[in-house]
């Protein structure tokens, strides 16, 4: 509580420098994450000015995302860069249904895109990324990016891999490339919601295959490869999304013989891959067979638009590029030269590695809040998957209806099963404050009667 901004060196008025002054001590380490700030009153002293002019400093800080207020406490530095939304749906007070990774300002993500930016520019003029560039990424690009795989993926080439706007854009191209209308493609029977929004689209049939608290049984992917002849299987071998499973070496093994056998194509979704680094891809172990789709949203922003696709051979990139020009001609070029700087620089390496401590603290705040029930986790992941109570299939509904949001199980289910559960993705809370808030309401919730509409 003993910060005393040095604002002489500043210009512009004076709240403006003491903000300033405290976006640059975060940046140097001089305050760090949730450090609690002095009273307005007392920087009003420290500094000899009047207390308005802290009071609307402090409030263009709240404003900014780097400080926030805890009633009856005081004001503390923000544990997170990301600003208020301001795009959530009115009655959502705390959206914890996107699975998307914390923003810790240990990252320095502001300050980071800045000077990446900044580097790009005096190294090639930013105009340079306005026009049309070669789709799948330049060979610069792609060879950036693979020599920074092959630290999980030795076999990484780059006339192999293909640079696109997102994972999602990966999925939908792939089944279009692999799959024709009634086709079957196997996936868990759990699974991400985008490869079915994907399989839809384009009419191609996913089914399902049992699951253990593993993940997916080799012996039940065996028994629908003989039944179906499917097209391709998709998995999520690491950080299983919806369920946090993480598959075994020995069962890696195992499904990648199966699919040898079978003769059928892997689309291995490694969405978590870079937040769970000692999981080996089954790419390593099939990669004649394999798509090993990659992206940077879960691991540093969505919003970054860069997912790289590891394909089995030349022909097969390619044939991927064809895919990716023919829809969405490219990814955002200025976006994949900042990525490539950041990988290039060791600062994607840096903010990963915040981005997973971050992880790993949330995810202790939820074992506590939650010790009386049951739920899967991993320390790494961003969400978790809870087991709602006997009775209770309803949680999710009642909690929207209190200003909390979790998507329930039904989203994820391929068979149309339903199962008595919910993801819980920690990520999406704007800090650790408002997690602890949010767990709170969930188990508040989930101690209530089906009937119960308020939470007091």
């Amino acid at each position: 509580m003993d910060w005393t901004p040095t604002i002489s060196e500043l210009s512009g008025p004076r709240y403006q420098r003491i903000v300033e002054a405290m976006e640059a001590d975060i940046a140097a380490g001089r305050l760090v994450r949730g450090q609690q700030l002095p009273t307005q009153r007392a920087l009003a002293k420290a500094l000899g000015i009047d207390l308005t002019t802290v009071t609307r400093a402090y409030t263009e800080a709240r404003r900014r995302g780097i400080m926030e207020a805890r009633v009856g406490q005081g004001s503390f530095v923000s544990e997170t860069s990301v600003r208020r939304a301001v795009d959530l749906p009115h009655p959502v007070a705390i959206d914890l249904s996107m699975n998307v990774p914390p923003h810790p300002l240990e990252a320095r993500l502001d300050e980071r895109i800045v000077t990446g930016l900044e580097a790009i520019r005096a190294q090639s003029g930013l105009t340079a990324f306005l026009n049309y560039q070669p789709p799948g990424g330049s060979a610069h690009e792609r060879e950036v990016a693979v020599r920074w795989m092959r630290t999980r993926v030795p076999h990484a080439h780059a006339d192999k891999l293909v640079i696109f706007p997102g994972a999602q854009t990966i999925l939908f191209n792939l089944l279009a490339c692999l799959a024709r209308p009634g086709d079957v493609v196997l996936t868990e029977a759990l699974t991400f919601p985008g490869i079915k929004a994907a399989a839809a689209q384009l009419g191609v049939r996913l089914v399902s295959v049992a699951m253990d608290e593993g993940g997916i049984l080799p012996d039940a992917l065996a028994k629908a490869c003989r039944t179906h002849k499917p097209k391709a299987v998709y998995l999520i071998p690491t950080l299983h999304n919806p369920t946090t499973a993480t598959l075994a070496p020995d069962r890696r093994d195992a499904i990648a013989k199966i699919i040898r056998d079978a003769d059928v194509v892997l689309i291995e979704d490694d969405a978590y891959g870079l937040l769970h680094r000692s999981a080996s891809p089954i790419a390593n172990l099939i990669p004649e067979r394999t798509y090993l789709a990659t992206t940077l949203s879960k691991c540093i922003a969505p919003a970054l638009r860069v997912a790289y696709l590891l394909t089995p051979d030349s022909g097969a990139q390619l044939q991927m590029r064809g895919y990716l020009q023919a829809t969405v001609q490219m990814p955002a070029p200025l976006m994949v030269a900042l990525v490539t700087h950041w990988i290039e620089s060791g600062v994607a390496d840096r903010i990963i590695t915040a981005v997973r401590n971050e992880a790993v603290g949330r995810q202790q705040l939820a074992q506590r809040a939650l010790k009386e029930f049951r739920f899967r986790a991993n320390p790494a992941a961003h969400h978790l998957w809870l087991h709602l109570p006997e009775g209770r299939p309803d949680v999710p509904a009642h909690l929207l209806r209190n200003g909390l949001a979790i998507v329930g199980g039904d989203a994820f289910t391929v068979d149309g099963t339903s199962p008595h559960a919910a993801r819980v993705s920690l990520g999406a809370a704007r800090n650790r404050s408002e997690l602890t808030e949010a767990l709170r309401i969930l188990v508040g919730a989930l101690h209530k009667p089906a009937d119960t509409r308020q939470i007091v």
